[in-house]
């Protein structure tokens, strides 16, 4: 069911956010020459797969999680982006094809190995990693793995349709802000 929700939600997302999309595209190419950033991120079952985001930082950015980079690295229009969170926009193309749900538990780098392993123990990589999710609006991020693997495991097995809308709309609304950046 949440299957055909993330299919639906970011098939017509993307139909009808497309001009924002491209302005923000547009804007991106003044701001670092390339808006797109992909990633290698860790996905169901420990596979990698490609995410999608509008690049905030500078192209030569050493790829290391939000928490452990500089915030002077970020760009003023990244710093826009992320506040106002449309540089996870692409993701939804990661969500129609199905590598992402809308809620899910945040897919992590490779070079993350504790938080790799404290979610291994709790079974996350069972789920489909997602944009948004419990911990997201719990403002707990990557900088805590512990916490983070613990409140994605009590989610994952919480996880009900009336759930996965209460976080879309609450992300929607302004809760939660994201990984925090080492000042």
């Amino acid at each position: 069911m949440i299957r055909i929700f993330d299919f639906l939600f970011s098939f017509f997302g993307l139909f009808f956010l497309w001009p924002i999309l491209l302005v923000v595209y547009i804007i991106g190419l003044f701001d670092t020459g390339s808006p797109i950033f992909i990633q290698e991120r860790v996905g169901r079952f420990k596979k990698p797969f490609k995410l999608m985001k509008f690049r905030t930082m500078p192209v030569n950015t050493k790829s290391v999680a939000t928490h452990l980079s500089q915030n002077v690295s970020i760009t003023k229009f990244g710093s826009f982006l992320r506040k106002s969170k449309l540089d996870e926009l692409p993701q939804l193309i990661n969500v129609l094809i199905g590598d992402m749900s809308l809620v899910g538990p945040r897919p992590n780098l490779f070079n993350q190995i504790e938080l790799i392993e404290e979610r291994d123990k709790r079974g996350v990589y069972e789920a489909v990693p997602g944009i948004t999710g419990l911990a997201q609006i719990n403002e707990i991020d990557m900088s805590t793995p512990v916490e983070l693997a613990e409140k994605d495991a009590e989610m994952l097995k919480k996880l009900k349709v009336s759930d996965y809308f209460s976080y879309i709309f609450s992300t929607i609304g302004g809760k939660g802000q994201g990984d925090r950046i080492k000042k």
